[in-house]
């Protein structure tokens, strides 16, 4: 599969770095993950990133381990695959 070359509009540069910033937020991981996927799924519908390979995998990833039943809690085994995952998002960001 060919990737397209990077996002280089201010808009992506303010999406990496707003993505980044929910990344490294103080705060409970699950919640930053879920505001950081919100603020991707807007950037890759705006068109300010574009989609990789790589981020859809780790997006799916992130996904599965926010995954819970109705009135469930998270616990600390979902935050630590979190921020596992979100660390390869933010590695990801630059080809996005």
């Amino acid at each position: 599969m060919s990737e397209s070359p990077p996002s280089s509009s201010v808009a992506a540069a303010l999406a990496r770095t707003e993505v980044r910033g929910l990344i490294a937020a103080k705060g409970h991981a699950v919640d930053n993950a879920r505001a950081a996927v919100v603020r991707l799924e807007v950037a890759f519908a705006d068109g300010a990133l574009q989609r990789t390979a790589s981020l859809d995998l780790f997006l799916a990833d992130l996904m599965q381990a926010l995954e819970q039943d109705d009135g469930e809690k998270l616990g600390g085994k979902s935050a630590e695959a979190a921020r596992f995952i979100l660390r390869a998002v933010d590695r990801e960001l630059d080809r996005a």
